[in-house]
């Protein structure tokens, strides 16, 4: 799944308090890729991400926010890929097939673990509205709060920046670039399972997360 550059996006047609909230997100964009990408690419991957989400936002005033959360991610991606900023840490990427659960239950234990030492982004290819609440409550269990998370899609920048990609269950979906690291984690959809389910899926994933952590000698934080 590609999420397309769109030409360079006119704010007017949009709702007042959206439009002002754009500009805003553009104007931190544009400060943290400060000699990076220009105005123009950001607004690019900006306008772009946040079509992606306008037609399923279930709150549409957080729909800047969330925009701006997600082009940053591919800004990030981008950097990386095309050699302007690398900072060495590894990156892995959870894909599943709604972004709602598996993958971000995944993302979750991997950033709470690795700390500063490594980078975990998420997607999938059918992303959802929401990530599943039995999820949210299962990590709140262990300390960690996916709460202010969101389905999104995978993006051709972010597999191509990530050092290995971790799929569960997308299949044939779920894109493939030569020369990546791949696994496939078997484990069952947490969609429509009672607590006790889920967190049977949890321990499995905090297993895989930190065999797969070891594997890339990352420190695991106490």
């Amino acid at each position: 799944m590609t999420v397309p550059d769109t030409e360079r996006p006119s704010w007017a047609s949009l709702p007042l308090e959206q439009t002002v909230a754009l500009r805003a997100a553009a104007g931190r964009l544009a400060d943290d890729f400060t000699g990076v990408f220009g105005t123009e690419t950001i607004e690019r991957f900006l306008h772009s991400s946040f079509d992606q989400f306008a037609g399923r936002a279930t709150v549409p005033q957080f729909l800047p926010l969330i925009a701006e959360r997600f082009a940053r991610q591919r800004l990030r991606a981008l950097a990386k890929i095309e050699g302007l900023h690398d900072d060495g840490k590894p990156t892995v990427l959870f894909l599943c097939v709604h972004n709602a659960g598996r993958s971000q239950m995944a993302m979750g234990f991997f950033t709470h673990l690795a700390g500063d030492g490594a980078v975990a982004w998420s997607g999938g290819s059918e992303p959802g509205t929401q990530v599943n609440p039995v999820a949210v409550e299962a990590m709140r269990e262990r300390g960690i709060d996916i709460s202010a998370e969101f389905p999104k899609p995978w993006t051709d920048e972010t597999v191509r920046a990530a050092d290995v990609v971790i799929t569960m269950g997308c299949g044939d979906a779920c894109p493939i670039f030569p020369g990546k690291r791949y696994e496939e984690w078997t484990l069952d959809d947490p969609a429509g399972r009672a607590i006790d389910d889920v967190r049977a899926v949890r321990d499995d994933i905090e297993r895989r997360v930190r065999r797969l952590l070891a594997e890339l000698e990352v420190p695991v934080r106490a």
